[in-house]
């Protein structure tokens, strides 16, 4: 018998990384016979499956104040609690509203009870979570301690009650082997390790026509050389090398594009790179406005296009990240058999690297090796086909839905004793 599951984080929405590995996992529980249900701040699906609550999200007025008064400070001054106490207040009721309304019986909170974006938010699912003992799995992707802007801060006690909490009802889940040791060694945690997936047992369905319709709306041409960046504008994701790729390349018909947004973190790192790229001569396409989240089932928020429709005309992928949970952007380039440059991040050197993927790898700066090796996959079809052909097998293996279904599988046993 299926059970009703409610997700629960600040946004659920847009092309981030919690939002596509969220949507990948309600596909598989769904596909299992269960109906999957969503809470959040900012929501793009179906409005009968949804439960929006403005006051949820990261970039809400009250909560933004909050994040404003004690990240960077050591001092909490008594008004900053109590507001952090009625937001908490008034999320709880709605998260119990949320809970009856749909008749959960599993939560997953993605990634709310592991990154402090949402304190409030934290701090009320978790009494609820320990007042109802409802079953929860907690999909962890960044924690706290991994950034340093979260490193000073006023609110310590709030971090180790609920960010994560350990509660018997919980089954915790992390996206790579590095986080799991981190989290057993600083709380006592154990967890399961679960990598971002992807479909590889279905090969993508490619609409040239709309990808083509899509480049030339920003002025590219068949004929270009599209080098694509497929994350959002944050500093660690490093792409500055690929600006610099670009330019070493040396071809005027090389362009670069970038399809998702500057995200939680500003937009100085955005303008800094469109300035960049203008002084070395790159031209640089800024896409995220026209571009949508491929899982989206609702007409709210409609985009023309998705993600998917950036991908089949790439010719070659950069994912030079300088740190990354997992790289969900690294599956993706894999699933639509593109060619990727990856800078050695640290997951991807211990969870990723001895898999054995033919990448061009750089280790922190671009040399004229990598440069040449990119530019003879450019020219050479037949080395290139044998790359990605070598690339999608092993991913299938390692990085498929049927290695998630069985993970996923585990875990409701553990609770429901029954399979998926």
């Amino acid at each position: 018998m299926g059970q009703n599951i409610g997700f629960i984080s600040t946004r659920f929405a847009g092309t981030d990384g919690v939002t596509l590995e969220a949507n990948k996992w309600a596909e598989v529980l769904e596909k299992a016979g269960h109906q999957c249900f969503w809470f959040a701040g900012e929501l793009d699906k179906e409005p009968e499956k949804s439960f929006h609550v403005s006051e949820g999200h990261f970039l809400d007025e009250q909560n933004r104040k909050i994040n404003d008064s004690v990240f960077g400070k050591k001092l909490r001054k008594a008004s900053v609690t109590e507001k952090i106490h009625a937001l908490r207040s008034l999320l709880k009721v709605n998260l119990y509203e949320f809970i009856e309304q749909f008749k959960i019986d599993l939560i997953i909170p993605e990634n709310v009870l592991t990154i402090p974006l949402h304190i409030p938010l934290g701090i009320a699912l978790t009494e609820v979570i320990a007042e109802t003992q409802i079953p929860t799995i907690a999909h962890h992707h960044d924690f706290h301690w991994e950034r340093v802007r979260f490193s000073v801060n006023a609110v310590e006690d709030y971090l180790h009650m609920a960010f994560p909490p350990c509660l018997p009802n919980i089954e915790h889940v992390v996206i790579n082997s590095a986080a799991q040791e981190e989290l057993a060694h600083r709380t006592g945690i154990s967890s399961t390790v679960i990598p971002n997936v992807f479909d590889f047992e279905t090969p993508p369905i490619v609409d040239f026509e709309k990808s083509r319709e899509f480049l030339e709306s920003f002025g590219l041409n068949p004929e270009d050389v599209i080098i694509l960046q497929p994350t959002r504008i944050v500093q660690r994701k490093g792409i500055e090398h690929a600006i610099s790729l670009v330019k070493e390349l040396g071809d005027p018909r090389y362009k670069l594009v970038i399809s998702h947004e500057a995200g939680d973190e500003g937009f100085e790192y955005a303008e800094w790179l469109t300035d960049y790229a203008r002084g070395l001569g790159v031209e640089l396409y800024l896409v995220a406005t026209q571009v949508g989240d491929p899982w989206k089932k609702s007409g709210l928020n409609e985009k023309l296009y998705t993600l998917w429709d950036v991908y089949p005309y790439a010719d070659f992928i950069t994912y030079p990240s300088l740190y990354e949970g997992f790289g969900n952007a690294f599956l993706e380039a894999i699933y639509f058999k593109k060619p990727i440059l990856i800078n050695r991040y640290s997951i991807f050197v211990r969870d990723i690297e001895p898999k054995g993927f033919d990448l061009v790898v750089m280790d922190g700066f671009l040399t004229k090796k990598e440069v040449k090796k990119v530019r003879e996959i450019l020219e050479n079809q037949e080395s290139r086909q044998k790359m990605v052909d070598h690339n999608y097998e092993i991913a299938k293996r390692h990085y498929s839905y049927e290695f998630l279904r069985r993970r996923l599988d585990f875990l409701l046993t553990n609770f429901f004793g029954t399979a998926l």
